[in-house]
């Protein structure tokens, strides 16, 4: 009797959850965004005759309703949990933790990716930087990968056959070593990024290998919003958030940006971003295409060029001090034919030019145009 009962309390429970999931999924209103995911969430898909033929309707219902699944954070997270607690994986969603730091596997160079970006950063220097007497420089930043495999033997990529591809494939540009400045705590926890606050070193020694000087005293702000890295959605796991800081002094208070795109003038710090899904992009308002930082306080008429990925979001204020403009071109974001629209790049002479690019980029170069 008892097995009885209970066979059909499941059977009740069962056909409960099939009714009431479904019934809780079309009634709460949807979600257009992933906060954890950093992703746009699928919307229900047109439903006509055309689309349930071709197969798009069901496609699409099926995107949609993995999206909108009631509780759909905790089962990522319970999954997440099972991985790492009941299986003993190493890493979920290629994500591992180490150290209290959220890291992506990734321990293989990718040649012809370098290869590519040596030849879109070589196409960018014979457009518009070979005839200007032109200083150009290289410096690579090391994924917090590098350093995780240093202490505990991770499976990393072979960063030095990285380095020496880059350079022998940009014979033009004077290579700035920046592994020294940096260790594992110089980066976010639950990010791939670098901390602000934790970079002047290598901003000072970027001055010192390119010539100009900054003062290297700062002091930081911090925003009350908590920060989720990118590797927090993509776990699902239950870590706790991160703080921002935000240097500043004097030269940066002055600091003024044009944003090309939106024709608009800031500060270098886009506080409107604490309430949106990526802290990260309080610096210079996230990825732009191009920008020009303005530094009315400058002692001198020195102009910088960097080519650059997000990470040159967080140093360029720092950078900014020993030059009188900074623009910051972003070549995953406009194509390189595009820049000859603009005025500095129109008979670009004796100027500075970095290239400065992360080794996850560089190792995954097909968005640069």
């Amino acid at each position: 009797m008892r097995k009885k009962y209970s066979g059909i309390a499941s059977c009740v429970i069962f056909f409960a959850v099939i009714i009431i999931f479904p019934v809780f999924c079309i009634l709460k209103p949807d979600e257009k965004i992933s906060v954890d995911e950093r992703r746009q969430l699928a919307v229900f898909p047109e439903f006509s005759a055309k689309n349930i033929k071709n197969g798009s309707f069901m496609n699409g219902f099926d995107k949609y309703i993995s999206d909108h699944f009631p509780m759909r954070r905790t089962f990522r997270t319970g999954k997440a949990l099972n991985e790492f607690m009941v299986y003993r994986k190493k890493d979920n969603n290629d994500i591992y933790f180490s150290d209290g730091y959220a890291a992506k596997l990734d321990y293989k160079a990718d040649e012809a990716s370098l290869d590519y970006a040596c030849r879109r950063f070589s196409y960018v220097y014979e457009k518009y930087l070979k005839d200007g007497n032109n200083r150009v420089f290289l410096s690579i930043i090391p994924d917090k990968n590098y350093f995780l495999s240093l202490s505990d033997g991770t499976p990393s990529m072979d960063y030095g056959m990285l380095v020496e591809k880059m350079t022998s494939g940009m014979p033009y540009a004077r290579y700035i070593d920046i592994f020294p400045t940096l260790e594992l705590e110089d980066y976010y926890r639950t990010d791939t990024h670098w901390k602000q606050e934790k970079i002047t070193d290598t901003a000072m020694l970027i001055a010192e290998k390119m010539n100009f000087s900054i003062s290297g005293d700062f002091s930081a702000d911090t925003p009350d919003a908590d920060f989720y890295g990118v590797y927090f959605g993509q776990t699902a796991l239950p870590v706790k958030p991160e703080k921002i800081s935000l240097l500043t002094n004097p030269t940066i208070e002055s600091l003024s940006v044009f944003n090309y795109e939106t024709g608009e003038t800031t500060g270098v710090y886009d506080m409107s971003k604490a309430e949106g899904a990526d802290l990260y992009e309080i610096y210079l308002s996230g990825p732009r295409s191009l920008m020009t930082i303005k530094n009315p306080l400058a002692e001198n008429d020195r102009e910088l060029i960097v080519f650059r990925d997000s990470f040159g979001s967080s140093i360029a204020p720092l950078l900014a001090e020993g030059f009188s403009s900074v623009t910051l071109a972003d070549i995953r974001y406009i194509a390189p034919d595009a820049l000859k629209n603009f005025a500095e790049f129109q008979d670009i002479e004796n100027k500075d030019i970095l290239f400065l690019y992360s080794t996850l980029i560089l190792n995954d170069s097909d968005p640069i145009k």
